[in-house]
């Protein structure tokens, strides 16, 4: 499964808001440490506030924070903001279907994106934050071991 550019900037943005949900962070923050146009983010956003998952404040030390439940806010729910990928099904079209084997490897690709689909639905953004959290500690640990 490929997710568009605008999706991974609402993934990115959604986990960076959650991260430290009472602070608000620019787009321009955001944009450029993913390396993204802040126009094209502006667009995401504006989409992540009608979903009612950030606030947006204008003005001096505006910007945006999360406003979603990070228990309840599956990887999914922001996926299908952006992509109309539940409703794909059947196989893929990726292979020539006019072929035994193009069948065959469709079948298998359209079973990799049903098992992606699922693994998306059950990861909370909470479960991101600490999946993230655990990983930034075991640089820091491998980090700390190369110097000793």
């Amino acid at each position: 499964m490929k997710l568009q550019k605008g999706t991974s900037l609402a993934l990115y943005s959604v986990l960076e808001f959650a991260a430290n949900p009472g602070r608000q962070l620019s787009a321009a923050e955001i944009a450029e440490k993913y390396g993204a146009s802040t126009h094209h983010l502006a667009k995401v956003l504006r989409e992540l506030g009608r979903a009612g998952l950030v606030e947006s404040a204008r003005g001096v030390g505006g910007g945006y924070r999360f406003s979603g439940n990070a228990k309840r806010l599956t990887l999914m729910d922001v996926i299908e903001l952006f992509e109309n990928i539940s409703t794909r099904t059947g196989e893929s079209d990726e292979f020539d279907a006019s072929s035994d084997v193009g069948r065959a490897l469709g079948a298998v690709m359209a079973e990799v994106d049903e098992i992606a689909k699922a693994t998306f639905r059950s990861i909370t953004v909470d479960t991101m934050l600490k999946l993230i959290e655990r990983q930034r500690r075991a640089a820091g640990n491998a980090q700390t071991s190369i110097q000793s």
